[in-house]
């Protein structure tokens, strides 16, 4: 995993028990089946090979096997493969795969609750709210609303309204709840935005009515 606009780290998982030398080894990375990351030839990093939109955007820690994918971005995401060939006497074999896949991040903004009417509310009468959060990655999982009052807390499961931007990827989020306006109580009423277990959630500030 990788925020957005960071630097990704892919490694190959490469233990190097024999201590070959970087001169006998030729290590490349791919993504998909078609596309060439890097290649370091030899010794030697070149470029003939790579597909334009890496030129200039990675670099291979030979110490640590791994390769650093400069301001990674949602269109990186995929399956990269490492491929380290030997050259041994004149030929050339294959002595280590590996695969990792990359996935891009992009903080979401605090859900926040806005009202959906101007008129004074009266009880017993509908509360319209909405829940918004915007310019986050990957597509969240859902967003549920608290409802407190007294030692009561109700949660509520509404469709969100979920758009995609067409040039930056990133989504945004709307649910709306409609309501009776509560009687003679506080209440309390929040929304979380569920972004998947490892992602956790992010919570409105509350409003009090």
């Amino acid at each position: 995993k990788s925020f957005l606009n960071h630097t990704a780290y892919l490694s190959c998982y490469f233990p190097n028990s024999q201590k070959t030398d970087i001169k006998d080894l030729r290590v490349f990375w791919q993504k998909g089946t078609d596309e060439v990351v890097h290649e370091v030839y030899y010794g030697q990093e070149i470029l003939d090979n790579l597909s334009p939109k890496y030129i200039n955007r990675t670099k291979m820690d030979m110490d640590k096997w791994t390769l650093q994918l400069l301001n990674a971005g949602i269109v990186d995401e995929g399956q990269y493969t490492c491929i380290i060939q030997h050259r041994d006497k004149g030929s050339t074999k294959v002595i280590h795969t590996s695969e990792c896949s990359l996935h891009i991040i992009a903080n979401y903004s605090q859900p926040e609750i806005a009202w959906l009417h101007t008129e004074e509310l009266k009880p017993n009468e509908y509360l319209n709210l909405s829940c918004s959060s915007s310019g986050g990655y990957p597509e969240p999982r859902q967003m549920t609303w608290l409802i407190s009052h007294g030692n009561t807390t109700r949660r509520l499961m509404h469709d969100m309204d979920v758009s995609q931007d067409a040039v930056t990827k990133l989504y945004n989020v709307t649910s709306k709840l409609n309501i009776t306006v509560p009687r003679n109580i506080l209440t309390n009423i929040s929304c979380f935005l569920h972004l998947g277990e490892q992602l956790g959630s992010l919570v409105s500030v509350p409003l009090g009515i």
